[in-house]
């Protein structure tokens, strides 16, 4: 969800598969509860949420980071932030708008636009820059949030409106720390795609490093958390029920079984321990950053795949399906039974993206939010009218 396309000859077909897949796994979660029987004091995860809750959407932060660093590459540095912040603005402008939908999701764009401005500074950073940025907002920015939180304005699950302007400072403190996708936090996915640019994504020795290097970074994060929370005893630490901020008490293991929203509770810093979809803790912001780069690492070794082009062309306007899902969900269109409301987006997002695909053209929604782009570089940079010589002058 960049919002902007680079030229189509300039576009790498695995980068648009794994933003394909990154957009399903988060219509999935929107769309299939979190449990199988929540009747039972203790009900089992619902495989979908297994596989992608909290996952998916690193993947897209992970993803809009390639997104920049590809998208303004062949622009000045001056050419780039301006793009991306206008942009920025397109995106925000979109997201506040469809807060007003009543689709039960909490919208991410917002989130994104303020992200794209807190990459602004690092657009021309060097890789080893970048990296420590990431490396400081997934391991200490959970840290000094988890200590700060209760002296900032309370927050609760709501997608920040058009109305949330007239509080700047509340709307501030929830879209970088206390909302679902604290922006601060999620630098470090951002951080993390904009290094991987820089590598020769064409290149399938770089695609298996990243897939290899992705698994074992998600490996390694949930294996330590499980060795601090179970043989080191932290979950008994941990308050059972739990009381979450803007969702009230419920019993501990639901939290940690189907995932937090975007912070974990403050009475005790073992919170900090869990790998829980959406807790925003190190561990779980570095287990999803290595699940997003195993995505495209693997989407790039299928790149060349028949059976994924529908998939890369529904990635190459996710902005647009992104949107219409958030429509649509707050609409009595779509089948009540979770598997058929599902089959039925993917259906006509896989369909619809390929069709549009022969057009040439952006999405809709991504061409609406480059027209600022596009209008800024045409002031930039105004043609001269050609010069003709008449003879015998």
């Amino acid at each position: 969800m960049d919002g902007e396309n680079p030229p189509r000859s300039g576009r790498i077909v695995g980068v648009d598969i794994a933003r394909g897949v990154a957009l399903l796994g988060m219509v999935a979660t929107h769309v299939f509860p979190a449990f199988t029987d929540t009747e039972s004091d203790n009900p089992a995860i619902s495989p979908v949420f297994t596989l992608a809750a909290g996952r998916a959407a690193a993947a897209f932060a992970v993803l809009a980071g390639v997104a920049l660093v590809l998208s303004t590459r062949r622009q000045s540095a001056g050419q780039a932030r301006l793009s991306v912040f206008l942009r920025a603005l397109g995106i925000g402008a979109l997201g506040l708008g469809l807060a007003y939908a009543d689709s039960g999701i909490a919208v991410i764009l917002v989130y994104y636009a303020l992200l794209f401005v807190l990459a602004l500074p690092l657009l021309r950073a060097s890789v080893p820059v970048l990296v420590a940025v990431a490396v400081l907002a997934i391991v200490a920015e959970p840290v000094v949030s988890q200590f700060v939180r209760d002296d900032l304005p309370g927050s609760d699950l709501s997608s920040p409106t058009f109305a949330a302007l007239g509080e700047p400072g509340h709307l501030l403190a929830k879209l970088t720390v206390t909302g679902v996708y604290p922006a601060l936090a999620w630098l470090g996915y951002l951080c993390a795609g904009m290094a991987v640019a820089h590598a020769d994504l064409r290149s399938r020795q770089v695609a298996t490093r990243l897939l290899v290097g992705g698994l074992a970074l998600a490996l390694a994060a949930s294996a330590a958390s499980w060795l601090l929370l179970e043989p080191l005893g932290g979950r008994t630490e941990l308050a059972d029920p739990a009381e979450v901020p803007g969702v009230g008490s419920l019993p501990q293991g639901w939290f940690i079984d189907s995932g937090l929203y975007g912070a974990t509770p403050t009475d005790s810093a073992w919170w900090l321990a869990v790998d829980t979809p959406h807790s925003t803790t190190p561990f779980d912001l570095a287990h999803t950053t290595g699940t997003a780069l195993a995505l495209l690492g693997l989407a790039l070794l299928v790149a060349r795949a028949p059976l994924a082009r529908p998939l890369a062309a529904v990635g190459a306007m996710t902005l647009t399906f992104y949107s219409l899902h958030v429509v649509v969900m707050a609409s009595d269109l779509l089948p009540t039974d979770p598997t058929r409301s599902y089959a039925l987006q993917v259906l006509v997002a896989l369909t619809a993206a390929t069709l549009w695909r022969l057009t040439g053209r952006r999405g809709p929604a991504e061409a609406a939010v480059s027209v600022l782009p596009r209008a800024a570089r045409l002031v930039q940079s105004p043609r001269r009218p050609a010069v003709r010589l008449e003879r015998g002058t």
